[in-house]
């Protein structure tokens, strides 16, 4: 792991839409202590005001709750922005399936009225939060940019109509725009609650309570899980890229390793035990497989190295050892 979090994105009108969520708030966290102004758009339906509290008395910070669903706040919002980071959206295939018309009106509807509404306002660049979902039944492995499967949910589906969105507005419209694959992020301000909630906070927050963690599957399913600081990195390497190749393009988005998900687990519990040891023993359980669930996921961010000079700098081990030592404060 490197430890240099150098400033790299700075004196910047930036526009972040979902910026109570998890990513948005740590893109917050780090942006707005170099000299940017941040405006924050969250309908704080899934966000949390919590997240967000800290930059409230700051000058350089404003937020403003809306919905992307909205064109006219989105039209209002978007005036005088160099730069939007759009990561408003509701995430999650379970929840997908259960209801994909409120997926595609977010992902969808309000991706595209973000995008309407940076093109009329002359914002220069559209950096969006797309998804490893799109992959779907691909077998190619690792993941590469040019090889996809098909769908198998709604949400996978609205982040493959991003990208396309994104593609058609560039070549229509001139507005550079930048889509990332993120693969299964995990770190600070990631909701451990709800039936929605990612794997890893959810673990943390089961096994600190003294219960068994469930696993939808054998355990065998591997992810190539990502630290969020690295994602915090590739947003900032692509608001500053010269890099022509680089734009109007889609990107992975990883640490470019994977493991299964049992093992991690078991480290997960390894490195809770070293605060509280009473929960060495804790084991997880198997539930059956979920539906819409993609078997193993693994990034080649080669293409990421190569036009955006991205090396992230937190495998998973570093990534937990950081994520677990925030939780327990």
């Amino acid at each position: 792991m490197q430890n240099s979090d150098n400033s790299i994105l700075s004196n910047k009108n930036i526009l972040i839409t979902g910026g109570a969520g998890f990513i948005g708030s740590n893109l917050i966290e780090k942006l707005i202590k170099q000299n940017n102004n941040i405006i924050c758009l969250d309908n704080l339906s899934t966000g949390d005001i919590n997240n967000i509290k800290e930059f409230f008395n700051l000058s350089n910070f404003q937020f403003v709750e809306g919905d992307i669903r909205n064109f006219e706040i989105c039209l209002s919002i978007c005036k005088n922005i160099d730069i939007v980071l759009h990561h408003a959206a509701l995430g999650s295939v379970p929840r997908s399936i259960k209801n994909p018309h409120q997926t595609n009106g977010v992902n969808v509807d309000g991706f595209l009225n973000m995008l309407i509404a940076a093109r009329d306002n002359k914002v220069k660049r559209f950096i969006y939060a797309s998804s490893s979902s799109v992959y779907g039944d691909s077998e190619n492995f690792p993941k590469t940019e040019n090889i996809i499967g098909n769908p198998l949910s709604p949400y996978a589906i609205s982040k493959l109509t991003n990208e396309l969105y994104a593609q058609n507005f560039s070549k229509l419209y001139g507005i550079e725009t930048i889509g990332f694959r993120y693969f299964n992020v995990f770190g600070k301000n990631q909701n451990p609650n709800g039936e929605y909630a990612a794997v890893f906070p959810k673990f943390i927050k089961t096994i600190l309570e003294g219960k068994n963690p469930i696993i939808f599957g054998d355990g065998t399913q591997s992810r190539d899980f990502t630290f969020v600081k690295n994602i915090v990195l590739a947003n900032e390497l692509a608001a500053i890229t010269n890099n022509k190749q680089a734009l109007n393009t889609v990107f992975n988005i990883a640490f470019g390793e994977t493991y299964d998900l049992l093992s991690l687990t078991e480290k997960i519990i390894e490195k809770i035990a070293l605060f509280k040891p009473e929960l060495k023993n804790i084991k997880p359980i198997f539930a059956p497989e979920r539906l819409g669930d993609i078997k193993n996921s693994h990034a080649s961010i080669e293409k990421a190295r190569k036009l955006l000079n991205y090396y992230p700098r937190y495998n998973v081990f570093d990534g937990l050892e950081v994520y677990i030592e925030e939780y327990l404060r």
